[in-house]
């Protein structure tokens, strides 16, 4: 038996147990949009994702994408024939899907242009959407960002490389550096946007709505 990352939004604790060929997902705590009513039958799970919304998305070993909870919005409507995918991840109303050839998918809610992934963007390795903003991280070790800017969530510091890790809050936006550093941008209300004098040896980061975490060494 052995168990894997758990996740945790909206009042939604999610898990994983099983041999790794048949992972199963198990959910407790919140279930006013349905998201702890996971699929019967639905194994081989390799990734998940919590919308702080109120949705949950799985990405299955073959490459395909389940989805439950909360979809007023349509965040849940997994387009017809996606597969081959290999991350997801899920903002506040909409899901993003990153396809084994670096291609990007969004769907959901988009009133700040969220879906309209940019002309051309390939090579993508991974994703982070917040409430309106999503980031996709480059092989190069670069960003591109699209949606919503109001409080500069998207504004990708000039010159921001060799980036290997990404996170979105409500609407601010976090890059973990292959040196350990992180940079933070956009709002900083409550200085979440504002990163710890010295902070280094970073090896993971993480982000809310108003709040930024980061996992030493």
């Amino acid at each position: 038996m052995k168990t894997v990352t758990l996740v945790l939004a909206a009042g939604l604790l999610l898990g994983a147990v099983g041999s790794a060929e048949a992972y199963s997902l198990f959910a407790w705590g919140a279930n006013n949009f349905g998201q702890t009513n996971v699929p019967a039958g639905l194994r081989k799970v390799s990734a998940v994702a919590v919308g702080t919304g109120g949705h949950v998305l799985a990405l299955k070993e073959d490459g395909t994408v389940a989805a439950w909870g909360y979809n007023n919005d349509g965040q849940t409507a997994v387009p017809s024939g996606l597969n081959s995918v290999k991350v997801i991840t899920a903002g506040v109303y909409n899901s993003v899907a990153v396809k084994t050839d670096g291609t990007v998918v969004v769907w959901g809610f988009h009133p700040f242009g969220q879906l309209q992934v940019p002309a051309g963007l390939s090579n993508v390795t991974a994703v982070a959407a917040g409430y309106g903003q999503v980031l996709a991280l480059q092989g190069d070790g670069t960003l591109v960002g699209w949606g919503r800017n109001d409080y500069g969530e998207i504004a990708i510091p000039k010159g921001l490389t060799g980036v290997v890790a990404i996170a979105a809050g409500g609407a601010h936006s976090v890059a973990l550096k292959s040196d350990g550093t992180v940079v933070a941008w956009g709002w900083d209300s409550e200085g979440q946007a504002s990163v710890p004098p010295n902070l280094k040896g970073v090896r993971a980061v993480a982000a809310g709505q108003v709040h930024t975490l980061a996992l030493k060494d």
